[in-house]
Order: structure tokens, then C-alpha cells, then sequence
């Protein structure tokens, strides 16, 4: 049944999407930082979780993009129902730079020993340019040509995250689903009109299963496919895992990169990771290749004492 669902939907974008990337961050740690794609994933596991990821992309390549993200979030089933929590992710790409912040929330519904997390995540985005042009007659008054500009607006995004007991899960989302128009008006010469950023709005399906024990560790298989409805990227990632050690793996996203992942875990709870990407488009011949870092941290509550009082007249 999860086979035939995981290939009815990837039909579905096959069918209706063409190819290749899109605009939000592209990671190869994306299976530690669902919360920033899928709402809907957050929470679902039990704990408080704090997770960091830097990104160098096409390294020594002139304005190639550098992405920041740092999450929290946490399960607080304990005092409500549902998952929160808090992203915070920064982009910068030439002369532009993105910030985002959405606070997410994720409803559990309970299907057997199975969860289906409903979320929504609600923010703010702020973009904006400072470009230095030099033109061949020292006449920038074309409209074409971008100004210096800054404008924030309202971010929405959505997600539906279901995770079987059995080392299995799914998710489907949107983000920037009202898809934000950011402008500001701006004067050259005698004119005066507006500058217009707009953002579209992007689709993730993600899917992940975690083998039963081979040899001393297990193999978790991942992949993600994004779009932004005018083109897509997938990603196939599978990592060997030494539980309380690390973990080794390998990731292709189509027409861009693969990548060598590792990871260890200092302490209990903590994960540290590392992906070099070899990059395999036409950029592979000034490009470096692309550098990932990630810090993850998760707390977990201890287990309520269950408190038993007799009464001697009860005896």
C-alpha cells in the first residue's frame, strides 16, 4: 500500500511538471530538517529539537547562493495537542538576499500506531536587492534594471506528514502557497514606478524507510521531490547508520549533483554532518562543488512518575 501511494504521487508531478531546480534551498541534509518543507512534520517525534544547517553552493562561483536555516521546534502533547515550531531561514544570491521566519504548527491524528501530522505554517518574508551596476554609458535610467529595493510580506505553507511504526513515512506540502508579491516604489530621474519580487509557490513530496538491522547498523533510504510548477528536482539519498557512532551515505539530484554525506554523533542525542556535492552541470568546470554543514540537538522529557497512594482504610 505505501509502494502504490509513493507511485501514484510521483506520477502525478511527472505528469504536470517539467524539469530541473526552482528557488527555494536545495539540501542534501533535507531529511533532518523536514519542518523547513513540511509543516506538517513538525513535532511528530517525541522531543525538543534544535537543528542548524549552512550551505556553500557552487563554491568559488561569483553570487552562487549561501543558505542559513536554524530551526526549533517540539512535541507538546504533553500540554497540548500538537507539535510547534519556530524556522528561521536566510538566502543569499547575487545581489539578493532572502530572509524568512514562519512559525509552524502540526495537529496529530492518531490512525492506529500510525500518525498523520496536519500543519501550517504562518511568517513573514523580507526580500531585497543592493546592486552596484556599471553600464556602458554611465546611464542607468532603463527601467529594466533593478534599484536598490526591500519589502516584506505575508508567507503561508501547508503540509500533511504521515509516519508509520513501521520505519516509514511520507509527506506531501506547500510552501508559499499565497505566493507573496513584494514591491516598492522606487524614483529614476522624472519616474517613478514599482519594483515587483515575486515569489512562487513550491510543492515537496518526501518519502523515507529504515531497514530492520544489517550487519552492526541500518540503512535509511530518502528522497524528496520539489518543484515550483516550472521546474522540479528529485532526490535519492541512502545513508548506512551505526547507531550512537554516525552514519556514511550517498545522494544524486537529478541533473545538479551527488553527493558523499557523513555524519557522527559526539553525544547522546547530537548529530553533527557534513555533504560535499560534485557538482554535474555545465557549472562543474568553475565550480568547487558544494559544502553542507548540520548541527542537530534533541532533548526528550523524562517519563512521568506514576504516582500510586493508599489509604490504610482502604486495605
Amino acid at each position: 500500500m505505501h509502494k502504490q501511494i509513493i507511485l501514484l504521487l510521483y506520477l502525478f508531478f511527472a505528469i504536470n511538471l517539467c524539469l530541473n531546480a526552482q528557488q527555494d534551498p536545495l539540501l542534501t541534509h533535507f531529511s533532518f530538517n523536514k519542518m523547513s518543507f513540511n509543516p506538517g512534520s513538525t513535532g511528530i517525534d517525541d522531543g525538543f529539537c534544535a537543528t542548524t544547517v549552512y550551505r556553500n553552493q557552487w563554491d568559488k562561483v561569483a553570487g552562487a547562493p549561501n543558505s542559513a536555516i536554524l530551526n526549533l521546534e517540539g512535541n507538546m502533547n504533553r500540554f497540548f495537542p500538537g507539535g510547534l515550531g519556530v524556522n528561521f531561514y536566510h538566502d543569499a544570491i547575487g545581489f539578493g538576499r532572502q530572509n524568512n521566519l514562519i512559525l509552524n504548527y502540526s495537529y496529530p491524528l492518531e490512525i492506529g500506531n500510525d500518525k498523520l501530522g496536519i500543519g501550517l505554517g504562518i511568517g513573514i518574508l523580507n526580500f531585497g536587492i543592493k546592486p552596484t551596476w556599471i553600464t556602458p554609458d554611465n546611464n542607468n535610467f532603463d527601467k529594466s534594471i533593478p534599484e536598490s529595493f526591500s519589502a516584506t510580506g505575508l508567507d503561508l505553507n501547508f503540509g500533511l506528514f504521515y509516519q508509520s511504526s513501521k520505519r516509514f513515512y511520507i509527506g506531501i506540502s506547500g510552501t508559499h502557497l499565497n505566493s507573496p508579491s513584494l514591491k516598492q516604489s522606487v524614483t529614476k530621474g522624472t519616474s517613478t514606478y514599482d519594483q515587483i519580487y515575486q515569489v512562487s509557490k513550491h510543492m515537496y513530496i518526501m518519502a523515507g524507510y529504515k531497514t530492520n538491522q544489517i550487519g552492526l547498523g541500518n540503512i535509511d533510504f530518502q528522497t524528496m521531490l520539489r518543484s515550483d510548477f516550472n521546474k522540479f528536482s528529485l532526490d535519492l539519498n541512502a545513508k548506512y547508520v551505526l547507531s550512537k557512532i554516525g552514519y556514511a551515505g550517498l545522494t544524486y539530484r537529478t541533473s545538479d549533483a551527488i553527493a558523499i554525506m557523513l555524519g557522527f554523533i559526539p553525544m547522546v542525542n547530537m548529530t553533527v554532518g557534513y555533504s560535499y556535492d560534485l557538482t554535474l552541470s555545465k557549472l562543474s568546470s568553475v565550480s568547487r562543488g558544494s559544502h553542507e554543514v548540520l548541527l542537530k540537538y534533541c532533548y526528550y522529557l523524562p517519563i512521568p512518575q506514576v504516582t500510586i497512594s493508599r489509604n490504610p482504610r482502604w486495605l
